[in-house]
């Protein structure tokens, strides 16, 4: 059996990031374990700008974001294992390891951080009635036949949902000569950035049809069209407002869900609302010695935040085997999302914390001129107005040390919207 200090399973930007500061808070036998034949994760077919601009203080392509990562990567002596997957990890940190090179080897690790991403939702959940063409895609595999492979999807795109990636992907196809019809959205709101809308959509006059979603798909070799209906406030189809749409084409931009298989086999307690881990300040799960970051957390907006995320999961861990797990008290107060508030990580903050702990949420609707208030036990600590929240935009706030010092497991923090 091989023996690491710390497994990292993914080596995205959450997983590199999470080994650089491990690496830099003196843990030396590091492994990462990567199921691709190269590190970057989805940021290899992201050659689009607008990364960086939190982190590096720069805009740079996806692909640009991943490469300073995999540079500061070399001459670490961080072991990297590619086009490797993980099959499973016992609570007591014991992983089995498959590969074409190594065949499989169990690895035994003092701690282990789960950055393993996350994965589109198909068209299967979505229960849309109609055949099975050619044609249908998500929005991220289109992605990558375009970015990757140099393959073309289609010629003429409806794409359901606007998502960050459906819509950066509007503008791709687009560029690439194809048209784009629209795109349609089953909410009142966009699921993504404002920026994306405008970029993405405005600059290239795509229409966003909001409170519309496909009813059916048309077409049996090829998708010769779709239908369309407006939904009402149940986000049931509205008979009668059906519109039939001709597309060769069907880009599926409807929602990220946190690549858990891992955790919850090993038994970690998962969020119901985020699909990911609960965790405390310092990304430790319910299980001493496994952290989790990045989207196997909670599905983010920007690289960046992923990279700062995996940092602290980075830092946890090594503060966890420099305590040996002897004695370590892992005693917390829950954090809580209150009205206005979708959820908030991380669930639990440590009581014997003294550094500021900043905590990230996303609201439930759009907002405008909302006050997000801060409580403990009940007690505003902070309150802060905005003049607009939106649920594609992730919003912190930040957890001061003096509100931190004689905290029980006993206290607890709520995030809310005071809406005017």
């Amino acid at each position: 059996m091989k023996k690491v200090d710390l497994l990292i399973v993914g080596g995205g930007p959450a997983g590199m990031g999470a080994a650089l500061a491990a690496h830099e808070a003196g843990v030396q036998n590091i492994l990462i374990v990567e199921r691709e034949k190269d590190l970057g994760g989805i940021l290899r077919q992201c050659i689009h700008t607008g990364f960086g601009l939190q982190y590096f203080k720069e805009t740079l392509s996806g692909t640009e974001y991943a490469d300073r990562f995999v540079k500061l990567l070399a001459g670490t002596g961080i072991e990297v294992r590619l086009a490797s997957m993980v099959l499973d990890i016992t609570p007591k940190r014991a992983a089995t390891v498959l590969s074409a090179a190594d065949g499989i080897e169990e690895i035994q690790a003092g701690a282990v951080i789960l950055a393993m991403g996350c994965r589109e939702r198909p068209r299967g959940a979505l229960n849309i009635p109609g055949t099975r063409p050619a044609g249908v895609y998500t929005a991220g595999a289109a992605q990558k036949y375009v970015n990757i492979n140099g393959y073309m999807p289609g010629k003429t795109a409806v794409i359901l949902g606007s998502g960050d990636i459906g819509l950066i992907m509007a503008r791709r196809m687009t560029l690439e000569g194809a048209t784009v019809k629209m795109v349609c959205e089953l909410m009142p709101f966009s699921g993504g950035l404002t920026r994306n809308i405008v970029q993405c959509l405005d600059d290239f006059g795509i229409p966003l049809r909001l409170s519309c979603t496909v009813t059916e798909i048309h077409g049996k070799e090829r998708v010769e069209g779709v239908t369309i209906a407006i939904v009402d406030g149940r986000l049931q189809p509205i008979p009668g407002t059906e519109e039939f749409i001709e597309c060769d084409t069907l880009l599926l931009s409807v929602g990220l869900i946190p690549e858990n298989e891992l955790s919850r086999a090993m038994g970690l307690a998962i969020s119901p609302v985020t699909g990911g881990a609960v965790v405390d300040n310092r990304r430790e799960t319910s299980i001493p010695g496994m952290f989790a970051c990045g989207n196997v957390l909670h599905v983010h907006d920007l690289a960046d935040y992923v990279t700062v995320e995996s940092q602290i999961a980075g830092r946890g861990a090594a503060s966890f085997l420099k305590l040996h797990e002897a004695g370590e008290a892992r005693v917390s107060a829950p954090i809580e999302s209150g009205n206005g508030v979708r959820y908030v990580v991380p669930q639990k903050v440590r009581t014997d914390e003294a550094e500021p702990v900043t905590l990230y949420f996303r609201v439930t609707d759009i907002y405008k001129n909302a006050q997000v208030i801060l409580e403990k036990n009940g007690e505003a600590l902070l309150k802060r107005k905005r003049n607009h929240f939106s649920p594609g935009e992730m919003e912190t706030v930040k957890l001061e040390p003096e509100w931190l010092s004689r905290l029980t497991e006993a206290d607890k923090f709520t995030v809310r919207l005071e809406i005017s």
